[in-house]
């Protein structure tokens, strides 16, 4: 076919998806104009193009018909993958699966970095509990006194609720990007972070039970700990994951694995931001309020379960979909896809 009749026979094509392009366009090059059933086509269009343009590169070599059905995918390509780039469908998908995907995919880091805090918090506060000496050479029994009577409790209404939580807010995020950036220093560092701040628990709740304000310390910690510490957990499986990626790269370049692990990493650090927000909302409104101690463990409990909830089922559903939670993975397995089309000249008519 010589490549008059070529462009004679494709023109309603080319001039239909010109057309889509166009009319999406006139809306910010969104597809809010387009019903579903023009999205569809200006899909099948792009694809249809595509292959298009690499058969004609190949068989004419027609510098003029190259560049206008270039022009005319570039068009296309802009509403195509800009409809990606919507803030709210962008906050949707990072939320309901980038995320949640994200936590799942590194889910036995998960596991690791629970071991690392929580183990180190019930032995010192099991061993300083049963050895009285041992907690009076480390810290002063006045100073044991004066904590489990008033600077504990005064502590959650030291400042007004809005102020505390801020502050408290921000310096949790900051242990968690700690303990992300420490993951560069294999092992050594996510875990060391998770078990300083495991020793200091065990070592305050040491001193509250041998005070026999047992009852008082939980109450106060619960409402915003559990996912609090959730929170601090998982933030240390995306550091342990960094680290695991320079220690074990598998059969991927060490380099690759580092890249991968740390766009994953970057993902659930973001995530954690919210549920840091709302550990510090209860701790500055719930803890230190005067609602009854059995309703302000119950409002700990509830967000701990909803949040555990939330990573299972939707990191789940993430998983059979395919996600791993890498960030930027959507638009990159969509581009991937377009391309693949367009490479497959064969299997679409030309």
């Amino acid at each position: 076919m010589d490549i008059d009749r070529y462009i004679q026979r494709n023109e309603g094509t080319w001039r239909r998806l010109a057309d889509l392009s166009r009319q999406a366009a006139g809306s910010g090059r969104s597809v809010q104009r387009l019903s579903d059933a023009e999205i569809d086509e200006l899909v099948l269009l792009y694809q249809r193009v595509s292959a298009q343009l690499s058969h004609a590169r190949t068989v004419y070599a027609d510098a003029d018909l190259n560049a206008r059905l270039s022009r005319v995918l570039g068009e296309a390509r802009l509403v195509i993958y800009r409809r990606r780039s919507n803030p709210w469908t962008a906050l949707s998908n990072f939320v309901t699966t980038a995320f949640p995907a994200a936590v799942w995919h590194a889910r036995r880091f998960v596991a690791v970095s629970a071991a690392c805090l929580l183990l180190p918090a019930i032995a010192t506060g099991v061993w300083l509990s049963v050895s009285g000496s041992t907690l009076d050479a480390s810290i002063p029994t006045e100073l044991q006194q004066v904590i489990a009577e008033r600077d504990f409790a005064e502590y959650y209404r030291s400042d007004a609720a809005q102020n505390f939580a801020g502050r408290v807010t921000v310096n949790n995020i900051y242990v968690a990007c700690t303990a992300f950036a420490l993951g560069v220093l294999p092992v050594l560092g996510p875990a060391g972070i998770l078990a300083l701040n495991g020793l200091n628990l065990g070592v305050m709740a040491a001193v509250m039970h041998r005070a026999g304000e047992g009852p008082q310390f939980w109450g106060l910690i619960l409402p915003h700990g559990l996912l609090e510490i959730a929170a601090i957990i998982v933030a240390g499986a995306a550091g342990l994951q960094i680290s695991w990626a320079i220690i074990a790269p598998g059969d991927r370049t060490r380099s690759t694995a580092l890249r991968e692990a740390g766009l994953r990493s970057v993902v659930i650090i973001l995530g954690l931001v919210a549920c840091f927000a709302t550990a510090g909302f209860i701790e500055g409104f719930v803890t230190p309020s005067d609602l009854p101690t059995a309703l302000r463990v119950a409002v700990g409990v509830a967000a701990f379960a909803a949040f555990s909830v939330y990573l299972v089922l939707f990191g789940q559903r993430a998983e059979a979909l395919g996600s791993t939670g890498l960030w930027g993975e959507e638009r990159r397995d969509a581009i991937a896809r377009a391309e693949e089309a367009a490479a497959s000249g064969a299997t679409i008519r030309a």
